[in-house]
This record gives structure tokens, sequence and C-alpha cells, in this order.
């Protein structure tokens, strides 16, 4: 009797080690490019890293590495997380230019409005229409895109389109760039981490980008005055992924693969893109009190802008359609997808 009791209560023993070892917990390094200070790591990653590490009772902990510091470049951040230099992280695919040409139709002048969170919850449904094939390397956890981008520039504020003749801007993406030289910039495509070095050294004479990020870019010292469009269209946008490599979400523990799950998709893009919406209201008050000129253009100018924008819309569904997509779907899906969720973000509190 004692030899079988013995012998149950090593045979729970060892089954109890087991479990122990099955369920040790998992640490997964996330990076991104900017600063753990600034809107998109304060209001949605952090939080969702803390979210994940709940969830799961302890057994996953999320480490966030901002400015890039576990090495590569902004630039490459998709590869480094399908390859497994790290465990998942930030994306803006257009840093890779024509490498995601379908994700580029949200990113068109005028396309998305100017509430982040709307932007963010028509880039998840636009994404699994159209763009879950050209990611199916990683597991893709949000699409989602920032609140309004605009001009931020040395000297006075730009008040009609004849302002931009000559003008050195920043452009972080594609379509940015080819709206800026519509305009008459010269636009000068480049990451987010090397903006403020260029504004610096006078590279640049200014560039898009959002309130968000301004104060962490200092622009309230590199720059004088920011600019926005009339309207609630946003002048241009920027689509990115929140996503980690696919072998290490594959070889977790099925009940933690479902924590993951649980935090990913509409509900966890729409987080992403509130975060923005969130920092915008921080990042304008904080220029305006810095006594930067904070600028509108008027809806005549805007309208001029927006014509010229259409014209970049209509070339680059030319251009795509010739190398065997459909842009004009694809732009017309991406509306589609804009108009479901337009109206369907939450006041931010100021």
């Amino acid at each position: 009797m004692k030899l079988t009791l013995k012998s149950a209560a090593l045979t729970a023993l060892v089954a109890t080690a087991a479990q122990s070892a099955f369920a040790q917990e998992v640490t997964l390094r996330f990076q991104h490019f900017v600063s753990p200070k600034s809107a998109n790591p304060t209001y949605f990653m952090q939080p969702w890293a803390d979210k994940i590490e709940s969830d799961s009772d302890g057994r996953i902990k999320v480490e966030l590495y901002p400015l890039m510091q576990l090495g590569g470049k902004a630039t490459t951040q998709y590869d480094l997380i399908r390859d497994g230099v790290i465990d998942g992280g930030w994306v803006i695919p257009s840093y890779q230019p024509g490498r995601f040409p379908e994700a580029e139709a949200l990113e068109l002048p005028f396309m998305v409005t100017k509430k982040g969170e709307e932007a963010s919850t028509a880039a998840w449904i636009y994404t699994q229409k159209h763009l879950m094939d050209d990611f199916a390397d990683v597991k893709v956890i949000a699409a989602h895109m920032h609140g309004p981008g605009l001009v931020h520039k040395k000297g006075a504020a730009i008040s009609e389109v004849a302002d931009f003749d000559g003008l050195k801007l920043r452009g972080p993406s594609r379509p940015a760039t080819l709206l800026l030289k519509k305009l008459g910039a010269n636009p000068i495509g480049m990451a987010v981490p090397a903006f403020p070095e260029a504004l610096s050294k006078g590279v640049l004479d200014g560039g898009v980008i959002t309130w968000e990020m301004s104060p962490s870019l200092k622009l309230d010292e590199l720059t004088d005055s920011h600019t926005d469009v009339a309207g609630d269209k946003s002048l241009y946008n920027l689509y990115f992924l929140w996503a980690m490599n696919k072998d290490v979400y594959e070889g977790l523990p099925d009940d933690l693969k479902a924590v993951i799950d649980a935090n990913s998709g509409y509900a966890t893009s729409a987080l992403a893109g509130r975060a923005h919406d969130t920092g915008d209201i921080v990042g304008k008050q904080s220029m305006a009190d810095a006594g930067n000129e904070i600028a509108e253009i008027s809806a005549e100018q805007t309208d001029l802008i927006k014509a010229l924008g259409s014209e970049v819309v209509e070339e680059w569904i030319e251009e795509v359609t010739e190398k065997g997509l459909d842009g004009a779907a694809l732009v017309s899906d991406a509306r589609a997808a804009v108009q479901l969720t337009e109206g369907t973000a939450a006041p931010i509190e100021e």
C-alpha cells in the first residue's frame, strides 16, 4: 500500500514537473525605430505588451526595444522579423518602395480620414482582402495608420500651392513623394530616424509627418510652422504593420497562441490608430506652446491640392495595372473600407 502511494506521488511529481517545463516563460523581443516617448510606443505598444503578459498569466513577457537597439535599419524591419533576427516589431512596408505595391493604395492622397483609429480599422479590412498573401511569411498582429500627415517647415507656413515650389521636403513613402513632386517641391524619401539630422544640417527645408511625432523629433526647435489641409481627409498617410516572426508564433503552445490571437486583428488595429490620435493632441499642443505657427490651408487651395492628388491616384492606377494588378479595384476597395469605418472612432479626451 505504501509502495503504491509512493508510486502515485512520484507519478504526480513527474507530471507536475513536465507541466512546469511546458509552461515555462517565453520572452519576445519586439523592436521599433522611434523614441519610446512617442505616441505609438506609449499608448499602444507598451499597453499591448502589458496585456499580453497579463492575459498569459505572466508566461509571455514582451520586451520593447526602441530606436533599432537590436540592430538593423528601419527600412529592413520586415526582413528582420521574417528572418527571426527579432521576434517581432513595427514595420512601414513603404520604406521598401515597390515591394508591397497593393499597400500603397491606402497611402494615396486624401484617401483616409484624419482620425487614425478610423484609418486603421479601414486598413485592417483592406489588409484582409488584399495583403495577407503578401505578408504570409510573418504573423500579422495589427495593420494600422496614423492621424493626419501635415507639412512642417522652417519659416512661414504654407498658404497656397505656389509656396511648395522648390522646397526640399522629406517624404516617408512613394505616394507622399509623388504628391510633393506634383506640388512643385523637391521630395527626398527618408525614414523617420534621419529626419531631425537632415533638418539641422540644412539638407531639408521641412517635411511631412504627424503631429504626434513632432515633440520626439524636436520639431518645435527644428521647424517654425506646421500646416494642415482643410477638410476631414488626410493629405497623406502611412500604412504600418505590428507583426511577429511566424516560426516563433507557431512554436508557442496553443493556449499562448490564443493569447496572441486575442490581441490581434480589427480591435487591436483600432487601438494602434487611436494611439496616434491621442499623441496628435499632445504633439499639436506642444508645437503651439513653443510659439510655432499653426496653420491650415484654405478650402480653395486645398481643392487645388486635391486635384493634383487625383492626378497621382490616376497615374498610380495606370502604373500598377501595367504591372499586372487591378489598380482601379484596389483604389475602389480602399475607399470602400474607409467609407465603412468613417465616423466610428470615439472622441479622444483632451
